[in-house]
């Protein structure tokens, strides 16, 4: 199983990426949160990227596209992973089909006024790094969570606009290889995933 999570930003691919994973075994690999990770272990990558990602732009192509291959190399799981949050580019798009052959590309369309509120009310845990957007304590670790620095309006809406003129062109890259499949992210959490288990349990991939 080798999947692509496709959104706007706040869209939920986190969510139902760890979802997915648990259901169906396929490794959740959040670009963001390994970004996230080096940022708060102030790695070489993190020092380098964390004023992008402040400002709401995208980590450069090459930074991330180095981070992915590396991961998408291991034995364990090359075969078998949803990526959430890469590609974000058609460059990126472009260098993943050098490194691997991707399965289905699943789609969230929501609705732009209530993900930018969904963005706004969600939480990070400080020490594993996972998203949740309803609940104050880290299920995993059992701490508070606290807010992204990249929460705020000005950079949500600067997130948005790159989205728009770097990421959507990727809707269309995908659904010309006949690898799209679009899913209602406007529902709650439990009625996408039902859509998400639909397409998943069609054919055997």
């Amino acid at each position: 199983m080798r999947l692509i999570l496709l959104g706007a930003p706040g869209s939920g691919k986190g969510t139902q990426a760890q979802k997915i994973e648990k259901n169906f075994g396929a490794m959740h690999i959040s670009t963001g949160e390994i970004i996230r990770e080096n940022i708060n272990s102030k790695t070489e990558i993190g020092i380098k990227v964390e004023k992008i990602i402040n400002q709401g732009k995208l980590v450069p192509d090459d930074v991330i596209i180095e981070l992915v291959k590396d991961i998408l190399n291991k034995p364990n799981i090359k075969n078998n992973f949803v990526l959430d949050g890469f590609p974000r580019t058609i460059k990126q798009a472009e260098a993943l089909d050098k490194i691997t052959q991707i399965d289905k590309v699943i789609f969230i369309d929501t609705n732009i006024d209530a993900t930018k509120d969904r963005m706004l009310k969600r939480r990070v845990c400080p020490l594993c790094g996972k998203t949740y957007a309803d609940t104050l304590v880290c299920p995993n670790c059992n701490v508070a969570l606290v807010i992204r620095s990249d929460d705020n309006e000005q950079t949500i809406n600067s997130r948005f606009e790159v989205y728009k003129s770097q990421t959507s062109p990727l809707i269309d890259y995908y659904k010309q290889k006949k690898l799209l499949f679009k899913v209602d992210g406007n529902q709650n959490i439990e009625q996408v995933f039902e859509q998400i288990k639909c397409i998943l349990n069609e054919g055997n991939i």
